[in-house]
């Protein structure tokens, strides 16, 4: 069923001139996956007198790739490669050429087609020439990535309309709104949830391991900064928070898990001091051993 032309690219006897009657009965070779109401209506897509040969793909690629995005089906995939592949090598050869690179356009190729195979959920058939626009930016994406990720250094000059990081129109359906609009107030709640117990653990903190924290962490002072503020060593204050962080994180753990969270409050400051000044004197001890 598949030869080769010059450039290397797969040739269909369906897209060759476009048969319309082989593609009909490779259509109808599909009913056994594909719901007969589908199979009838890419049967009158291919039948209508008035429809020239581009538009006639079009309208089938969309059809088709409706297909696949809804059962996933292989057959309507292959159809789909056999149908499109020659002439987006020709659109995958035409952007290699505009930035001057030499890759082979058949593995870029199989690149496009991979990340039709991946994302079929992205895809909207509202209209009959989408799987040509789709497809299209399918193409520009993957050139450019594929230029990004072997350009020296990483880095290459592209014309801005070519980003393939653009922001694009997003259709939502409402069903897909109302998900997301629940799943935001869900996040918001689980983060106060976190809010919360951290505030709660944290006021169980000594004072001067409080204080640590917001030098630190709210007032975004440095380590050294912070110690000289609170006037103890760098040495001591990155063990204080250190502390501090793990009372709290191993709290909230136990918390989530269902376990009490067996967060005392802190010890006497002093006696925390003590324990310090001993780690350090044993240390020394050690250096000088």
């Amino acid at each position: 069923m598949l030869d080769a032309d010059l450039t290397g690219a797969p040739v269909s006897a369906i897209a060759n001139g476009l048969d319309r009657a082989t593609l009909r009965q490779r259509i109808e070779a599909l009913g056994r996956d594909v719901t007969h109401a589908e199979v009838a209506r890419i049967a009158a897509i291919i039948d209508d007198p008035a429809r020239g040969a581009d538009s006639v793909r079009d309208a089938v690629s969309t059809r088709l790739m409706e297909v696949f995005r809804q059962r996933t089906n292989r057959g309507s995939f292959a159809l789909l490669y056999e149908l499109n592949s020659t002439h987006l090598l020709a659109q995958v050869s035409s952007c290699l050429r505009r930035y001057g690179n030499r890759a082979d356009p058949r593995d870029v190729l199989q690149e496009v087609f991979f990340n039709v195979y991946r994302y079929p959920h992205r895809f909207n058939s509202e209209r009959e020439d989408a799987f040509r626009v789709w497809s299209a930016m399918i193409v520009r994406n993957t050139v450019l990535k594929h230029l990004r990720s072997h350009g020296r250094n990483g880095r290459m000059e592209v014309p801005f309309e070519d980003l393939g990081d653009q922001p694009e129109p997003e259709m939502r359906s409402p069903l897909a709104g109302a998900m997301d609009q629940e799943s935001e107030r869900e996040c918001g709640r689980v983060y106060l949830t976190y809010l919360h117990l951290y505030l709660k653990f944290y006021s169980m903190l000594s004072a001067r391991e409080r204080s640590a924290i917001h030098l630190v962490e709210v007032e975004e002072c440095s380590y050294r900064d912070a110690a000289d503020q609170l006037g103890i060593k760098l040495e001591n204050l990155k063990m204080v928070i250190f502390r501090a962080r793990r009372k709290i994180h191993r709290a909230m753990r136990r918390v989530f898990e269902g376990l009490p969270p067996e967060c005392k409050p802190a010890r006497d400051p002093r006696q925390a001091d003590l324990e310090l000044a001993a780690g350090e004197f044993e240390a020394e001890e050690g250096e000088v051993s």
